[in-house]
Parts: structure tokens; C-alpha cells; sequence
């Protein structure tokens, strides 16, 4: 069998229609309707430039993912391979182009958040050299909407 050849390439705002498609249509990817619009995502570019990626084989996307950092952890979201593609070498590759790019920043940990039925990509993330973290619990609590939550104390 032939190597499949393929391109990493940052992502753009451009890549949103082809990338959002792929998430849509990969299990174990949850979208909210809030921050993972083309706004949303369009945003999360521009905050965090230069370190999201996307793989193209033959012009189309066939994996992607979401990467940035608070300033002391970096976080990666929403890695997807299209399923004819897996098992070639796709998704390491795009989880390495965002381990070296966090590296030269000075961004040193790296976290991923994965549904806990996630098995499929559980044994992937573990297979690459993740570890679970059995002393966290995330939590969460979403912004009020039109709150913009930023108030003043006076």
C-alpha cells in the first residue's frame, strides 16, 4: 500500500466550511453553537495565531485541529482525522505541529479535554503518550448571555 501523501498547514477563518464539516461528521467531537461558529472559531484564530492546523490531501481537509494557550498551559480541541484517512500518520502529525509550535513559545504542559465515552480517541491520545489525570474534575459554568462579564465596582 501506498504512503498517503499529505500537507499540515496552519489554519485559516478560510478553512471554517471544510473543517466545521469534518467535526460534524467525526464522533466523539462536540460543537457548541456559540463558540465553534465561523465567528467563534474566526476568533479563536486570531487569539491564538499560528497554531491551529489543518491537513489537506489533494486539496481537501482530512484532519484539524484547534490549538491555544492561556500563557501557562496549552490546550488542543477538536482533532479529527476523516475516517477513510486514519491510521496514516494524520493526527500525530497535527498533534505534533501544535506540541512544537507551544514548545517555541515557552508553553511547556499541554491539555486536551475528551468526552469520558471517548474510547476510540482515549486509546488514541494514550497510544501517542497522554496520561489521564486522575486528580482533576472539570467543571464548568456558562456566561450568562448579554453579559459581557465585565462589571464595574462603583
Amino acid at each position: 500500500m501506498a504512503a498517503v501523501v499529505f500537507e499540515i498547514r496552519e489554519m485559516t477563518a478560510q478553512d471554517y466550511e471544510e473543517v466545521a464539516r469534518l467535526w460534524r461528521n467525526t464522533e466523539g467531537i462536540g460543537l457548541d453553537d456559540g463558540t465553534d461558529t465561523r465567528e467563534g472559531i474566526a476568533a479563536y484564530l486570531a487569539r491564538n495565531p499560528g497554531l491551529s492546523y489543518v491537513a489537506r490531501h489533494e486539496g481537501r481537509v482530512v484532519g484539524a485541529v484547534l490549538c491555544g494557550h492561556d500563557g501557562r498551559r496549552g490546550y488542543l480541541h477538536h482533532l479529527a482525522v476523516a475516517q477513510a484517512h486514519r491510521q496514516n500518520g494524520i493526527g500525530r502529525a497535527l498533534v505534533e505541529a501544535c506540541l512544537v509550535k507551544l514548545g517555541s513559545i515557552g508553553i511547556q504542559k499541554r491539555n486536551i479535554f475528551l468526552f469520558s465515552d471517548n474510547e476510540p480517541g482515549e486509546e488514541f491520545w494514550k497510544h501517542i503518550g497522554w496520561n489521564e489525570r486522575g486528580d482533576l474534575k472539570v467543571l464548568q459554568k456558562p456566561t450568562p448571555s448579554g453579559c459581557s462579564g465585565i462589571k464595574s465596582t462603583r
